[in-house]
């Protein structure tokens, strides 16, 4: 455990007090109460603040933390000036195994470096909890039977076993490292139904609440219990567990006033839809959001982790919702002890931080409100989480954005084919197989149907809803066409446990929605591909077909590289969408299908009213339920986990593998030599003089100077379009090494389970089959090329040709040629991906210059040694006339003075010189530390070893 100040001599040791426990136990807690005696500002602070302020006190150290630091948030001004830093301590680390196993590559390199400089590798240890949930991996191969997640399991044990027994390695040489195995859930709704534990305690006694920081962004649907807690990224998430503070700037926090009651038929999913574009208009980016008000108080807990699950989406850091009577009912109903829930309880009264607070009890930096009454049955999309569109508006949504350009989000297609059906089938090709005999497929057609995440599966009253929809369409004769391939992949055995209880799963099984296994499938991508025949007539014809999901995410390729119009809705739609075939029907005015006799049966003549969902919703909180399929996780994790064997030592043998390689981030880590890693920021071609010039300084040791530029993007590059995700192409750069180091194309797994191996991901960055390089020339439609492309501006015979990425990258490397990237709006939206940032690193990119960035990657690009550098007002790389032709230099403050003024410095080719001044986006001071050591990694390693 993280060393901890004896209370006895804490700076703050007059706010420690005694906590009565209802069961006649007793603790001591840091008391904010006591403390809003020298600050009475703190009684009306924000609820989710007062615990960060909690942790800050209980930590006050007078070195990392100090008296200071506690004075400056005790003190906090809704509309104050944002310029201080808050080293935040958690209380444990949550991590998922697509970025939970580079984080533990990470730990055994830190290991191997400590053991060849001669210390002893266990200085390396966490220094809180860290519980690792698999839940990434698994894949959607097989469905539509009952058989289907067994098969499926299989496959992802056969596929992974390098992978899980790293993960075996890492259970035996960590005291503090925990697996939940495969085949238990998704992370963030083990989080909130077994992980989470309300609150914890010190071995000298004093109680605390539970904080914590996962490697997923969508950690925060621990919001939803009064949790404190968010995404970032795995970097980051590797500093907080090895006793770092994780830093962020002093937040505004959004007071979101919710009034009223939800109307009948209207879903929880509906509401984070509107939450969510509600939110993104307020941009609410790198701010706390707390809801509060009458219309919070009557939220059932599950609908409140929907919406704080969806933070990420809205663009909070989090979506938090303070404990109240219905947080203890969940608990209780989830089956956390009498003893636990009796503890949490009476320390939540005993700070004053119990009860959803009511409008003017608490200061924030600004207020929403929304009316539950006014929210209607939603779906969003076809390429964006804030994107919600009114049920009976999507079929002319998509319509409209059919021939609209992709300038406006449309899909640039010509009208007239909106209605045209193509058959499946090459001339030649011989017969089709059963299911798609007969299938024709046109513009619109649901493709993918997936009842999916942990954003909508954590929610019984969704799920039971879906399950009823799908008894009353059986009973009306209503059935799924084939060819749709359908999922069930709930994020908890229990779900599956109470559809079992309830008779429902057997109706759900009937229209195609199968088991197909416990963990994120198609709301990440691992949808598994559809058949050969349906990917031909998509891609012959040029179709923009659709996938539904109950997810979080739609972005371009996210769900399938070939389906482009992605929406998400409430379980119970994606049946519905699922039994009408096409988003171009208005599921509104025209019948979802004709059922028995040929009876046109429509939506509302299915959907399930809330008495039906109430009367059901007993059997899925059921206390000794919760327990038994937990205590399974240590008792009978299952014969395949059981049957994984990982090697033993403190100190890992990285014997040789495709899925795991030991990192290059500590190939020049020396242990004294902090500036020789700083002196590695600079990049000299040449054009030292000339940038100095340019401002009348010397030389700085943190400038780049002479970059090429390997990427000129639009606004809205996510960290998807970025980071290696989904399936790997036989002919992209790391196909081909794959296929070079004996891997067959049957055997490449996704980018995801890839995650540990450096060479695969470096491949994989910027290889979004989606994304739009502006420095490519226009095709002859106006349109951009898409893909992973440059066009490369180094010497040599390919000066000026088309190259990927990667291969461009390694050109400019070898010749030292440093590069940066230029984009838009919101660059790095989306969830928190460790290797958008390390991809970038290691393809040689020093600087990032966007118009704005997404918290999360901005942070990991500092933490890697990017530079985020942000463009004043008006500016951009269009205003300034860019092409891809042009050298760059980078020219910070040489202090990294945070959010300071750089210098951008544009070389033409024509010999124009034109400068810029654009924001230096390293934002706290502990940033340009990590940023000076060669990044957190090293910053980190240096100080565990010394």
């Amino acid at each position: 455990m993280a060393v901890t100040t004896p209370a006895s001599t804490h700076p703050f040791a007059h706010t420690v007090q005694t906590l009565e426990i209802a069961s006649g136990k007793s603790g001591r807690f840091y008391s904010l109460p006591a403390l809003a005696v020298e600050y009475p500002g703190v009684s009306r602070l924000p609820v989710s603040l007062r615990l960060v302020l909690e942790s800050v006190l209980r930590n006050c150290d007078g070195r990392k933390i100090t008296p200071t630091h506690v004075a400056q948030l005790a003190q906090w001004q809704p509309q104050g000036e944002r310029r201080d830093e808050i080293p935040f301590v958690v209380s444990r680390v949550v991590l998922q195994d697509f970025t939970g196993v580079p984080l533990l590559a990470d730990l055994a390199a830190m290991r191997s470096v400590a053991a060849r400089l001669g210390r002893d590798p266990r200085k390396i240890e966490p220094l809180v909890p860290v519980d690792l949930v698999v839940d990434h991996s698994i894949m959607v191969d097989h469905y539509g039977k009952k058989n289907a997640i067994d098969l499926n399991m299989k496959l992802e044990f056969q596929r992974n076993r390098e992978r899980y027994e790293f993960m075996k390695w890492g259970m035996q040489a960590f005291d503090t490292f925990r697996v939940v195995p495969p085949g238990f859930g998704i992370v963030h709704q083990v989080n909130l139904e077994y992980l989470a534990r309300g609150v914890h305690r010190r071995p000298d006694g004093v109680v605390y609440p539970d904080t914590l920081v996962g490697t997923d962004s969508h950690t925060t649907m621990i919001n939803g219990i009064g949790v404190v807690g968010w995404g970032v990224g795995g970097i980051e998430a590797e500093a907080a567990m090895l006793g770092q503070p994780v830093y962020f700037l002093t937040p505004d926090v959004v007071g979101f006033e919710l009034k009223g009651r939800l109307r009948e038929g209207v879903t929880a999913t509906d509401l984070v839809l509107t939450v969510t574009e509600i939110l993104r208009q307020h941009k609410v980016v790198g701010k706390f959001v707390e809801f509060f008000g009458e219309g919070t108080r009557t939220l059932a807990l599950p609908d409140r982790a929907t919406i704080a699950n969806m933070a990420p989406e809205y663009g909070a850091t989090m979506g938090f919702f303070p404990v109240d009577e219905k947080t203890i009912e969940y608990f209780r109903g989830t089956g956390r002890t009498k003893a636990e829930v009796e503890a949490f309880e009476a320390y939540f009264r005993a700070q004053g931080l119990f009860g959803v607070p009511l409008a003017g009890e608490v200061d924030y930096s600004q207020v929403v409100t929304l009316d539950l009454g006014a929210v209607t049955p939603s779906l969003a999309g076809p390429k964006r989480p804030q994107d919600r569109i009114e049920i009976g508006q999507v079929a002319r949504q998509f319509s409209d954005l059919f021939s609209r350009p992709a300038a406006d989000n449309g899909f640039n297609r010509p009208a007239d084919v909106l209605h045209t059906r193509y058959p499946l089938g090459r001339p030649g090709a011989g017969p089709l197989p059963k299911p798609l005999a007969g299938v024709t497929v046109g513009h619109g057609d649901v493709l993918i149907a997936a009842i999916t995440s942990c954003t909508n599966t954590s929610n019984p009253g969704v799920l039971l809803a879906a399950g009823l929809l799908a008894k009353k369409a059986v009973e009306a004769g209503l059935r799924v066409k084939p060819h749709i391939k359908t999922s069930l992949a709930p994020g908890s055995r229990v779900v599956t446990d109470y559809l079992q209880k309830t008779g429902l799963l057997p109706y759900l099984e009937k229209l195609g929605f199968a088991l197909v296994g416990y963990g994120c499938t198609t709301c990440i991508g691992n949808a598994g591909d559809l058949a050969p025949q349906l990917n031909e007539v998509i891609l012959d014809n040029d179709l923009v077909c659709a996938a539904v999901l109950s997810g979080n995410r739609n972005f371009e390729a996210r769900i399938h590289p070939n389906l482009r119009a992605n929406f998400l809705a409430s379980p119970p739609l994606v049946v519905a969408y699922a039994l009408a075939g096409t988003v171009l029907k208005d599921l509104m005015t025209e019948p979802v299908g004709q059922g028995k006799g040929g009876r046109d049966v429509y939506l509302g003549d299915i959907w399930p009213s809330s008495d039906e969902i109430h009367a059901l919703m007993a059997q899925a909180m059921n206390g000794k339920v919760f327990r038994e399929n937990y205590d399974r996780v240590r008792t009978d994790p299952g014969a395949l986990w059981q049957n994984v064997r990982g090697v033993e030592g403190t100190a890992y043998t990285w014997p040789r593998s495709t899925y795991i390689a030991e990192p290059p981030f500590f190939a020049d880590f020396a242990i004294e030599n902090i500036a020789k890693d700083s002196a590695l920021k600079s990049t000299s071609t040449g054009f030292g003089s000339n940038a100095a010039a340019a401002t009348g300084e010397a030389h700085s040791p943190v400038a780049v100077e002479g970059a090429r530029i390997m990427a000129l993007f639009g606004d809205s590059i996510t960290t998807d379009h970025i980071s290696p995700a989904g399936s790997i192409k036989e002919h992209s750069p790391a196909g081909r090494w794959l296929m070079e180091h004996g891997v067959g194309r049957l055997d490449f797994n996704s980018y995801g389970a890839r995650r540990g191996h450096h060479e695969v991901m470096m491949r994989g960055t910027f290889a979004n089959v989606r994304i739009k390089n502006l420095m490519l020339p226009a095709l002859p439609d106006g349109s951009r090329e898409e893909g992973g492309l440059t066009v490369f501006q180094g010497d040599g015979p390919q000066h000026g040709q088309k190259l990927s990425i990667f291969d461009a990258a390694m050109q400019y490397q070898a010749a030292g040629t440093p590069t940066v990237v230029l984009a838009g709006e919101e660059y790095g939206t989306g969830s928190s991906r460790d290797w958008a940032a390390k991809g970038t690193q290691l393809l040689g990119i020093r600087a990032v210059v966007a118009r704005s960035f997404e918290r999360i990657h901005r942070s990991n690009l500092v933490g890697m040694g990017v530079l985020p550098l942000q463009f004043r007002p008006g500016d951009s790389w269009q205003s300034l006339g860019l092409t891809g032709a042009e050298r760059i230099d980078v020219l910070p403050d040489p202090q990294l003075t945070p959010q300071s003024e750089a210098l951008l410095v544009i070389h033409r080719a024509n010999g124009q010189r034109d400068a810029v001044r654009v924001v230096l986006r390293i934002d706290t001071p502990v940033e340009a530390d990590y940023y000076r050591a060669g990044g957190i990694l090293p910053y980190v390693l240096r100080q565990l070893l010394t």
